[in-house]
């Protein structure tokens, strides 16, 4: 299936959808990097409230894996977000699958920490070819989709929501390529709410805390905690727990973010017709907006 099959498929179908209780109850919703961490527990806890999930991942056999746990209305699918054709891919298959895309979840992301005088430009770009490009490629395509249920049922709302970070609302000592690519996602957000309203299409930032627990932080080799340590990020830690404790002394209710915190703010983000092109905080009280 191409993208404009996938588009006249999706606006027969806008009306089929699965029987389902909760609070996206019926709704079918994509989240990239939903092999693990937070991309799998937002989804999971989108499929408890009743949506049909696709865990989109480049990993695509732990994805896979992830969505049997989750049920019968899961499924996972490779993508690149990176790579436009990947992505493009993805979102027709997403269709072929389940009939359309109500909620797309634009989750996908990579970090990594160093000094201006460390970072390689090929580090730099990486990151910003995921988090920065990999946005701009979820927007493109399910918006293409959106706008097609639109045309078949202009009552309608649906919804593309990035998955920032606290980075993209203060700046990050020795992080700049992850800050800045999310400060970037922040202007991405806000300029797409604008272009896609017409038809129906909200689009907002969730901007969490810090998942400790996730790989992205626990990793022992590659996570946060490693990278900050060497990075010299936090000035007199020796450990890993030194780092992990400076992290937690931060947040005045003094634990990290979860996969529900955010969860409950993205419930929030659909639910809510009168709200778009925002950036919400979810961060404990560690960022505070001005």
């Amino acid at each position: 299936m191409n993208l404009a099959e996938a588009k006249e498929y999706a606006k027969k179908n806008i009306h089929n959808r699965p029987q389902t209780a909760g609070r996206l109850a019926g709704k079918i919703a994509v989240v990239t990097g939903g092999a693990q961490g937070f991309g799998l527990g937002i989804a999971e806890e989108m499929y408890r409230e009743g949506a049909s999930v696709v865990l989109a991942d480049l990993n695509d056999a732990q994805a896979r894996e992830a969505a049997k746990g989750l049920g019968e209305r899961a499924i996972g699918l490779k993508v690149d977000v990176s790579d436009a054709a990947s992505m493009e891919a993805m979102v027709c298959g997403a269709v072929e699958h389940f009939g359309g895309i109500d909620i797309f979840v634009s989750n996908a992301g990579v970090l990594k920490a160093g000094s201006l005088e460390d970072l390689t430009p090929e580090a730099f770009t990486f990151v910003t070819k995921v988090n920065y490009i990999g946005y701009f490629n979820a927007a493109k395509y399910a918006s293409a989709i959106m706008k097609a249920q639109h045309e078949a049922d202009e009552t309608l709302w649906f919804d593309i929501i990035q998955i920032n970070s606290k980075s993209g609302l203060e700046g990050s000592r020795n992080n700049s390529a992850y800050a800045g690519g999310k400060f970037g996602g922040i202007g991405l957000t806000q300029s797409f709410a604008l272009e896609l309203v017409g038809s129906n299409i909200k689009v907002n930032s969730i901007c969490p805390g810090n998942f400790y627990d996730g790989p992205l932080w626990s990793d022992p080799e590659k996570g946060l905690f490693v990278q900050y340590l060497n990075a010299g990020k936090v000035p007199g830690a020796k450990t890993v727990q030194d780092v992990k404790d400076y992290y937690l002394s931060k947040s005045p209710i003094h634990r990290g973010c979860t996969p529900k915190d955010v969860a409950k703010a993205l419930f929030y983000a659909v639910e809510q017709e009168f709200e778009t092109g925002q950036a919400i905080p979810v961060t404990g009280g560690q960022t505070m907006l001005n």
